[in-house]
């Protein structure tokens, strides 16, 4: 397994694992932090991916004895990683790549009748939020590495990584960071937000108007609120030093906050993976209830998607991101999850059609 993070314009290649921790139940993820801790006092480093549905392992109420066709965690074991330098697009011909988009998981009526459902889980007062989410369903024969190369050239962002294994392979152009651990130092950046750059005001002014649109702030607001109360239970002095930060991506503004606390350095992965994982930024709130009421509607497991994916080096500091625009392949036959935030005031029509526009940095950019 080959192992490419290139997260905030550094990037490191972990190639030729000494071995690779896996498993895919939910009784074998304890066993894997085990590992991993193991690998870590013998001054290895980690890299490699949780899947969403590993979060289910960490509470006693949503793991199963389910095996699943994905792996829960997969991290090679590396002496080190290599430095390098981002290399140039292989396959990247007039802002598009060769990626055959055959249908969505789901159908648009479908699709609806979920939202009006969540809509009335809110109504009723069992959540205030739910990231819903659909998959497109990809077919590309080419070059996976050439594919990742092309996607970022046309559309840049902070915490892009791509991961060649045996049985898959994980392109992932996120903007969103899961957590940096530095010494005891913890930072998250829940994203939560939305703008689309259609139309001359909104291509110029939509950063403004997201920042300042109270719908928006309301959802970005509640999630760095549930990254505080994550954050509490594993560390002290929990701050939110910067509230509805926005970034310009090529067709879009998505809105971010920044949440930070003070951790024991060498507390146990499996302690801090407990409390953060997977994101509050893909559940919505209250977490617990909002994973059951997900993996009640939808079709099917989340995978690499929502799940995280970065490295650990030997004294556990650590990065990861939310794999959020990130393509899962194996072999030719490929998928893309692609969700929102539903709130009350949020419609059907209007969730699916972020959901489609969302998704134009594979479906053809304008």
């Amino acid at each position: 397994m080959q192992v490419l993070i290139e997260f905030e314009k550094e990037p490191l290649l972990f190639k030729d694992p000494i071995r690779i921790i896996s498993c895919y139940t939910h009784e074998k993820v304890s066993d894997c932090f085990d590992e991993m801790e193991v690998a870590l006092a013998k001054g290895y480093h980690l890299a490699g991916l949780l899947s969403y549905e590993a979060g289910y392992a960490f509470e006693d109420k949503l793991a199963t004895d389910k095996g699943y066709d994905f792996p829960l965690v997969y991290m090679g074991i590396y002496d080190r990683p290599v430095r390098r330098t981002r290399s140039r697009p292989q396959n990247h011909v007039d802002g598009k790549v060769p990626l055959k988009i055959i249908t969505t998981n789901i159908s648009r009526s479908d699709y609806f009748k979920d939202i009006d459902a969540i809509r009335s889980f809110i109504e009723r007062g069992d959540v205030y939020q739910i990231t819903y989410c659909m998959k497109f369903l990809l077919e590309h024969g080419a070059d996976k590495y050439a594919l990742y190369r092309g996607l970022f050239d046309v559309q840049p962002v902070p915490y892009p990584a791509y991961i060649e294994a045996d049985d898959f392979s994980i392109l992932s152009l996120s903007p969103e960071l899961f957590m940096k651990k530095s010494g005891n130092h913890i930072v998250t950046k829940p994203m939560k937000g939305t703008w689309f750059r259609e139309g001359m005001m909104n291509n110029i002014f939509g950063g403004y108007f997201l920042e300042h649109d109270p719908k928006n702030r309301a959802e970005n607001v509640m999630i760095a609120d549930l990254l505080r109360n994550d954050l509490g239970r594993i560390g002290h002095d929990v701050r939110a030093p910067r509230l509805f930060e926005v970034a310009g991506y090529r067709t879009l503004f998505q809105m971010t906050s920044t949440v930070t606390a003070s951790v024991d350095r060498n507390m146990r992965l499996y302690d801090l993976f407990k409390a953060l994982h997977p994101s509050g930024s893909v559940t919505g709130a209250p977490k617990i209830h909002a994973m059951e009421i997900i993996r009640g509607l939808e079709r099917e497991d989340r995978r690499i998607y929502t799940g995280a994916i970065g490295y650990i080096t030997p004294n556990k500091d650590l990065m990861f991101n939310v794999p959020i625009r990130t393509l899962l392949f194996r072999g030719n036959t490929g998928e893309m999850g692609v969700g929102g935030g539903i709130v009350w005031d949020s419609t059907p029509n209007g969730e699916w059609d972020e959901c489609m526009i969302k998704a134009r940095f594979i479906t053809g950019l304008k």
